[in-house]
């Protein structure tokens, strides 16, 4: 992945996971109970005003995001076998997302 120091990013962290966003971008995220169109702010962990000197330390940027959708991801197949014991179990898992897209970053 290459960085570009003129481009204006922010990360942020749900559901356990850090992403690194800029505005426009739509990504998946843990669900969120939201409806469509919500608006949701998260604090940014680390952010980039897009020049060479990024603020650091104390979040120092909101990003606000809108609800795109609710999604559920492809289903993940897990099986299970213990060799000359008869045993054999086949379990399937849909993650639930939601869609969010990015729509400024804003500095404090």
């Amino acid at each position: 992945m290459c960085y570009d120091n003129n481009v204006m990013y922010a990360v942020i962290e749900t559901g356990g996971k850090q992403y690194k966003v800029e505005p426009g971008e739509v990504i998946r995220v843990e669900k969120l109970d939201l409806a469509s169109g919500s608006e949701i702010k998260w604090k940014a962990l680390w952010a980039s005003k897009g020049e060479d000197s990024p603020s650091t330390g104390i979040p120092k940027a909101t990003v606000t995001a809108e609800v795109v959708s609710q999604k559920k991801a492809p289903k993940i197949l897990v099986f299970r076998k213990k060799t000359k014991k008869a045993y054999k179990k086949m379990h399937g898992h849909r993650q639930s997302l939601t869609e969010v897209k990015i729509k400024d970053i804003s500095f404090n």
